[in-house]
Parts: structure tokens; C-alpha cells; sequence
């Protein structure tokens, strides 16, 4: 067999590309903060933990997930901010826009990443492919000051491992006569879709890296790993069985809700109080979204990241806050344990359906069960005009008893609001910290 013939005869059979931020947040901030650009910077002071490194922060060997105390150890000058999403989304929002501005098939598939699907475009713009995924990068460079990789190839597998290739800034153009020397470069734990575990099974036949995957006979593949990594096999051989999908929003089949602490506690109360505020979060949003639960779970997490958590069905799916706290409670005492400080609150919320009549049981309290819809949506309708939670629980006022620290410090964009702005309602707008 002769391995140096092409996988695929034509350059580009289909053209999609991926867009990929680099040091998302991180790179945000120093958009935003020009004076932290060259100096190594790092979100998540909020959480204790790295969320994103900047590039200068990775290169003295910080990474996302280690301590703040850990990171300071190795970089005494580090730059620590607390993580700003709302800028963050801003950012997000405006990369896909102006992806959108070269192709409607725009696939948002995460904040910082998307796929798109720019082929027979190419007589529209007057461009080739790699000229197309070049002027998306220089657009976002020059429009937001923030870099991407960006990867292009004949398939969203393939795609996604280029835009990784050569980061930061980097561009990686696989045509199809090219695929067979890219996959030889790319080891098995590098390939989208693989994990750990099949990654060390594939070495126990004998395989390093993607090419030697591809070049196993399709029913190998399939009898190996199933229909995954059968759908996986023809992705990096230049077949686009994931197509772009720029409305890639199916019903909710679960909504969750989390918080970490700016401290841990040991305070029962307080974390019931977090534990509540949570809860309210994920119902106002499960009523925005007009559904309902039919099945709760809260979760606990101790300092030392161990979990604790339990869940409950519910008789009749409800939207209602007011509803579930009595369970939730009962919940909470049960998985609680005192003496132990405890760092983050969780619920999830399942076995979602959507909002419409109400089928009672022959013995339920119809009246009370009327009076908690009608206090939600009172509730709802309060705290929109006033802002979120102006309304709650009042067990969610021991949340006000928190005592400051160093880990409470609110990101920069909240502390510095334009005229006519409140801290619930803001423009859609990031600001630039400039002194003139």
C-alpha cells in the first residue's frame, strides 16, 4: 500500500472553518485594559482557581485550574482579576458577528469558539478559502483587539484540530490533498471526539496518531469503537457528517445552577441562603423559557472539592419557586454535614416539559397550588421592572451577612457604570480603561 497517495483528490470538496479565541477572557481584559497587554494576567480571582491564563502568564508555566496561592508562588507579579463575564459575552457576541458578516451558516459552540460553513463563497467575496479565513481573523484582530486561531479543512473534526495547530494567531489551511501529512502530525489524544480511555486502547494496536487511525479499515473502526468512532473515522478522512448548524438550540433537557463561594463557609445558614439563590436563578430562567420541572437536584462542595448531592421527583412538573423549597430543604439537611466549610451550592433542574395546562391529581390543594403560580408570576413581573432578585426568599438575606475579602473584589466594568446605568441594567457595551 502506497501511504503517500491523498485521502482526498480535491482541495476543497467542502470548505469549513474554526474559529477559536485565544485566552479568551484574558484577552478580553487586556483589550479592554491596554496598559496589562506584555504582562502576564489571570481570571478567576473570584473562585480562588485560575480560570484563563494570558499567553505571558502560560509561558512561566501558569495554567487554567491551579491555585491563585500556587500561581503567585511561580509569578509574584501576576496580575489577578475577578472573572467579568458580561464583557466576556459582549466579546463573544461580536466575534460571531462578525463571522456572520462573511456566511449565515455561523455555529456558536461555545463562548469563545464556532464552526462555519463558507463553502461556494468563494466567487461572492472574490476571495479563495484561505483568503475568506484570513480576512475573518484580521477582521477580529483589528475590530476587537483580540486574537483567534482559525482552522480550515473539509470537515468540523479536522477543522477544529487545525485552528489548535499553531496557536496563538495561528492559521492552518488542511486541503484534501494535504490531509494525509496533517493527520501524521496529529497524535491520538489531540483528535476531537477521542478520550483518554480509547486513546489508550487504540495504542494497544499499535496506533501513535490520526493517520494511523484512518488507516485501518472502516469495520475495524466501527467493531473498535462503535458507531462513534465509525462517524469519527470518516470526519478526519475528509467527510462532513457534522454539518453547520447555526441555530443549534434543542429544547432543555436540563437547567442547572451554580455558585462558588468568594470564601468557604462553614456557616449552615449562609449556605442554605446560597443554596436558595440558586434555586430561584434556574426557576426564573425555567419560567422565562416556559417550562417546567419534574425532578430536582442539589448538590454540595466541600473545600477540598469533594461532592455531595441528592435528588427527588416531584408528584406534578411545577415553574414554581415558592413550590420546591420545602423539598430542597429536606434535601439539604439530609446531604449537610457540620464542622466542614463547604465552597460552591448546586441544582439541577429535570425531566423539563413545557408550560400549558395544569393536570391535577384528585387530592391536591388546586387553590394553594393556583396561589404559587400566581406569586411567581408576580414575582417575576416585580423584578423585571426593578431588577432580579429584588424580590426573593428572605432566607437569601443572610447572603448580605458575607464578610469582605480579597476575593469579593467585583470586576472592573461593574464598579464603573455609565450615566443612566444601574447594577442590574447596563448597555451592551464593553468599555475601554483608558487615561487620557
Amino acid at each position: 500500500m502506497n501511504t503517500e497517495n491523498p485521502l482526498v483528490n480535491r482541495s476543497f470538496p467542502q470548505a469549513i472553518l474554526h474559529v477559536d479565541a485565544d485566552a479568551f477572557f484574558t484577552s478580553v481584559e487586556q483589550a479592554m485594559h491596554p496598559g496589562l497587554k506584555g504582562k502576564p494576567v489571570v481570571s478567576g480571582k473570584e473562585r480562588g482557581i485560575i480560570a484563563c491564563a494570558s499567553y505571558e502568564a502560560k509561558a512561566l508555566g501558569i495554567r487554567r485550574g491551579i491555585g491563585l496561592w500556587e500561581a503567585r508562588k511561580i509569578c509574584p507579579e501576576l496580575v489577578v482579576l475577578p472573572s467579568d463575564y458580561e464583557s466576556y459575552s459582549i466579546y463573544s457576541k461580536r466575534i460571531f458577528d462578525i463571522m456572520r458578516r462573511f456566511t449565515p451558516e455561523v455555529e456558536e459552540y461555545s463562548i469563545d469558539e464556532a464552526f462555519a460553513d463558507i463553502t461556494g463563497l468563494r466567487r461572492y467575496h472574490h476571495m479563495s478559502y484561505p483568503e475568506i479565513a484570513k480576512k475573518i481573523q484580521e477582521t477580529i484582530h483589528a475590530e476587537l483587539d483580540i486574537g483567534v486561531s482559525v482552522g480550515l479543512s473539509l470537515s468540523k473534526g479536522i477543522c477544529k484540530m487545525a485552528s489548535d495547530y499553531k496557536k496563538p494567531k495561528g492559521l492552518t489551511v488542511v486541503q484534501g490533498r494535504h490531509l494525509h501529512i496533517f493527520l501524521k502530525r496529529i497524535p491520538l489524544d489531540e483528535v476531537w471526539g477521542f478520550g483518554r480511555n480509547t486513546v489508550q486502547l487504540l495504542k494497544k494496536h499499535g496506533l501513535q496518531t490520526a493517520y494511523d487511525f484512518v488507516m485501518r479499515p472502516e469495520p475495524w473502526a466501527k467493531k473498535m469503537l462503535g458507531k462513534p468512532g465509525q462517524e469519527i473515522w470518516h470526519e478526519l478522512r475528509g467527510v462532513n457528517l457534522l454539518p453547520v448548524t447555526p441555530n443549534p438550540k434543542p429544547a432543555n433537557v436540563s437547567l442547572g445552577k451554580g455558585k462558588t463561594f468568594t470564601a468557604p463557609s462553614s456557616d449552615k445558614n449562609f449556605i442554605y441562603a446560597k443554596l436558595v439563590r440558586n434555586v430561584e436563578s434556574a426557576f426564573i430562567r425555567l419560567r422565562r423559557h416556559r417550562q417546567r420541572t419534574k425532578e430536582i437536584y442539589i448538590a454540595l462542595r466541600l473545600k477540598n472539592y469533594q461532592e455531595f448531592g441528592l435528588g427527588a421527583q416531584l408528584n406534578r412538573a411545577t415553574d414554581s419557586t415558592q413550590e420546591v423549597l420545602p423539598m430542597v430543604k429536606a434535601l439539604f439537611d439530609q446531604i449537610y454535614r457540620p464542622g466542614h466549610e463547604y465552597r460552591t451550592t448546586q441544582i439541577w433542574l429535570t425531566r423539563l416539559e413545557p408550560s400549558g395546562s395544569t393536570q391535577f391529581d384528585l387530592f391536591e390543594d388546586r387553590l394553594k397550588i393556583s396561589r404559587f403560580e400566581q406569586l411567581s408570576k408576580t414575582i417575576d413581573e416585580i423584578n423585571a421592572r426593578f431588577g432580579k432578585h429584588k424580590v426573593h426568599a428572605g432566607t437569601a438575606l443572610k447572603i448580605k451577612d458575607t464578610p469582605a475579602n480579597d476575593r469579593s473584589e467585583l470586576p472592573w466594568r461593574k464598579m464603573n457604570l455609565l450615566p443612566g446605568e444601574t447594577e442590574r441594567h447596563r448597555l451592551y457595551l464593553p468599555r475601554l480603561n483608558i487615561k487620557i
